[in-house]
């Protein structure tokens, strides 16, 4: 057999599996799509291929508030254990010494937080975070049994019925976005409210949020909200030395988040 003929029955092999794998991510979105929360199917005629989603977030309208996490909560049926979340909201406080203190207020939203000395506070905010849904995800390459997988419109999802639990998409996430499910024994994290967005809705963070710190859009739409924000701001991304591509946007980031 000559080197031609070798390669073309390779890529007639090829075809059939490549076939195969289109197949379990259709199925998987579409599984996730009708996940907790999902009423109905897409919308009709909605085409993954033609959409490239991201999230962006303006730090100086964030009040704290926490409704974003508790949206969520409802929204995707999150464990109601104050530790698990999809998505939560830190506050960092930078003191006249230098040191930044960081604390996660979703854990304990309608309890007391922590006092501070105003006068050894040289600025606080809020910061949210969630999975940042990465074009070159860590996750995605460490699944062993493929499922966690990356969408065509660009959002990183975890197949509940192939995930066998064995932990290796938490410990690979460098955003610390994922934990797991101990009702379901799977992995578990943020989709971007995957079964809304398929039906054009919004994702529950995005729909509650009181100040709009929060922007859904469509990369690839030049009329998209999310467009437009990253024209009008300074962008930056968490980690941006790890080369994950991230797809949540921060505007106005302090240079002390990580």
């Amino acid at each position: 057999m000559n080197k031609r003929e070798f390669l073309k029955k390779g890529a007639i092999a090829f075809i059939p599996a490549a076939a195969v794998l289109q197949a379990l991510m259709r199925q998987a979105e579409a599984s996730v799509a009708g996940a907790a929360g999902a009423t109905g199917s897409p919308t009709p005629g909605y085409e993954p291929r033609d959409h490239w989603y991201g999230m962006g977030i303006e730090v100086e309208k964030c009040i704290g508030c926490n409704r974003c996490a508790e949206a969520c909560k409802a929204e995707n049926d999150v464990p109601p254990e104050p530790f698990f979340f999809r998505t939560w909201v830190e506050r960092y406080t930078v003191k006249q010494s230098g040191e930044t203190e960081v604390e996660c207020i979703s854990v304990n939203p309608r309890g007391e937080r922590k006092a501070q000395d105003e006068r050894e506070v040289l600025r606080s905010f809020f910061v949210p975070k969630l999975c940042n849904h990465c074009a070159h995800a860590p996750c995605v390459q460490v699944c062993p049994v493929g499922a966690t997988f990356t969408t065509a419109d660009g959002v990183v999802l975890v197949d509940s019925t192939r995930c066998i639990g064995c932990r290796y998409c938490i410990q690979a996430c460098p955003y610390g976005a994922r934990f797991f499910n101990h009702r379901t024994n799977t992995a578990d994290k943020c989709t971007f409210c995957y079964h809304r967005v398929v039906k054009g809705l919004l994702p529950a963070c995005v729909e509650v949020c009181p100040t709009q710190a929060r922007v859904f859009g469509d990369l690839r739409s030049k009329a998209s909200r999310l467009v437009r924000f990253q024209r009008m701001n300074k962008i930056n991304v968490l980690k941006p030395a790890l080369n994950t591509e991230p797809k949540v946007y921060y505007a106005q980031l302090d240079g002390e988040v990580r």
